[in-house]
């Protein structure tokens, strides 16, 4: 997915022909503009834990994500595993991503 679209309110899947290489990801586009827009401020765009579910993260694991479940909060992309654990995330947002803030450090690169 174009990492840039969701800061337009979109989940856009990314072309193949519209890549870069960034901190050993490759990442995908759906337009030149977006994939210039990340370019200029990559770290604006990098979303939360990796781009691991971030209730799972307050609760110190990784899990996958679905990419309608993202939220931009404060400027700052997030994704959760389903709509489901999306809603269970949301009653309690940011006391969910002070705990992933504090726990993520310690298995992120597990």
């Amino acid at each position: 997915y174009d990492v840039v679209a969701f800061y337009e309110n979109k989940a856009v899947k990314g072309s193949d022909s519209i890549t870069t290489e960034w901190k050993g990801v490759k990442w995908y586009f759906s337009s030149q503009a977006n994939k210039n827009s990340f370019l200029q401020k990559p770290q604006q765009y990098e979303p939360q834990f990796g781009g691991w579910c971030a209730y799972g993260a307050s609760r110190g694991y990784k899990a996958p994500t679905e990419a309608a479940t993202y939220a931009i909060i404060n400027n700052k992309l997030y994704f959760n595993y389903n709509m489901k654990v999306k809603e269970l995330w949301e009653k309690n947002r940011q006391a969910y991503i002070d705990s992933a803030n504090v726990k993520w450090p310690s298995f992120k690169n597990k």
